[in-house]
């Protein structure tokens, strides 16, 4: 669906040019929800401004189903443009939530009542129906962030780009705007692309994921899939932190890193490894989260018993992510 090729871009400033993207590759498949996290600073925003045709690269090609849009010119690359529609906080204020949703139809020429027919079923698909003579400045920040999806949705595009959607958005309506995000792909078919420097926007609604960090890419690749990666960045941005003690640690024989994935090895492949070896298996840090409606732990455990290596193999066997961090831990003075 959307291609990016070895782009790169530069801004001038009074001193050396500013590097914002350096030979970035990335491929969003359709129908995905495609994240790009990291810092401010990292090139997010200038990323999305090249694939939404706002920027021209420097170097590389965007390409939308195999067509490089930087060859379009004319009615050829206006009709590309309507196939992506970028989600705009700045809503028109004198008009109504209705009004700002119709606005992109309205410049389309499309008749009234299919129109309004068409404006319904957005309010509708982002919880806003009730809310649709209501004017901008009388609705909360989530809910003007979710009028703006709507109206970017509104001509049914292929893809939706949204920069840091999430931005001033508190942590409950946040995950609306995310569920309205998903909805639009789940419903409707578009390819999400957004940008957001918040691990949890990821957490939450993507299914593949690329790292930026100075305008380089830093890895890429399937949220899930690389939750397991030994010396994943993105693992180690996504998963919960893992904190503790050293009196904690030295208790046990040893501790180990675990990242468990799914609601069965969650719920119990920990403990039936303990009973099933006789060890002991303590969870002495880290915590559990979701992504999208996947649970997953990434835990430190304390291990004490003959058979724990026998244990941890049998764990790993199953699918767990098994990483052995520190030995002979009663050994050491706390």
């Amino acid at each position: 669906m959307i291609t990016v090729e070895n782009v790169s871009k530069t801004f001038p400033s009074t001193g050396a040019p500013v590097v914002a993207l350096r030979d970035v590759n990335l491929d969003v498949g359709a129908g995905a929800v495609y994240g790009v996290i990291g810092s401010a600073g990292a090139g997010k925003s200038t990323l999305a401004r090249c694939v939404a045709l706002q920027e021209r690269p420097d170097r590389g090609a965007v390409r939308f189903d195999g067509v490089n849009m930087a060859t379009l010119e004319g009615r050829k690359l206006r009709d590309a443009r309507r196939q992506l529609a970028v989600v705009d906080p700045r809503l028109q204020p004198e008009r109504t939530v209705a009004g700002n949703v119709a606005a992109p139809l309205e410049r389309l020429g499309m008749e009234g009542p299919q129109r309004r027919d068409q404006v319904g079923t957005l309010l509708d698909l982002v919880g806003l129906t009730r809310a649709a003579a209501q004017l901008p400045d009388e609705l909360s920040v989530g809910q003007r962030r979710r009028v703006a999806v709507a109206r970017a949705l509104a001509a049914r595009p292929a893809v939706v780009l949204a920069d840091d959607p999430t931005h001033e958005v508190d942590t409950e309506e946040a995950g609306s705007v995310l569920a309205v995000l998903d909805r639009a792909r789940a419903e409707l078919g578009a390819t999400v692309l957004l940008t957001t420097p918040d691990p949890a926007v990821a957490r939450r609604v993507c299914d593949d994921v690329t790292l930026l960090e100075r305008g380089s890419v830093v890895e890429s690749g399937n949220v899930l899939g690389l939750l397991g990666k030994p010396g994943s960045r993105i693992a180690a941005e996504l998963l919960p932190a893992v904190e503790m003690s050293r009196a904690d640690l030295a208790q046990y024989d040893r501790a180990v890193d675990v990242v468990l994935i799914g609601f069965a090895a969650v719920g119990a492949l920990l403990p039936e490894a303990a009973a099933r070896f006789d060890v002991e298996l303590s969870t002495i840090g880290g915590g559990l989260t979701r992504f999208g409606d996947t649970p997953v732990a990434r835990f430190r455990l304390g291990v004490r018993g003959q058979r724990a290596d026998a244990a941890l193999a049998w764990i790993a066997e199953r699918g767990a992510t098994v990483t052995h961090t520190l030995y002979g831990l009663r050994n050491v003075a706390a």
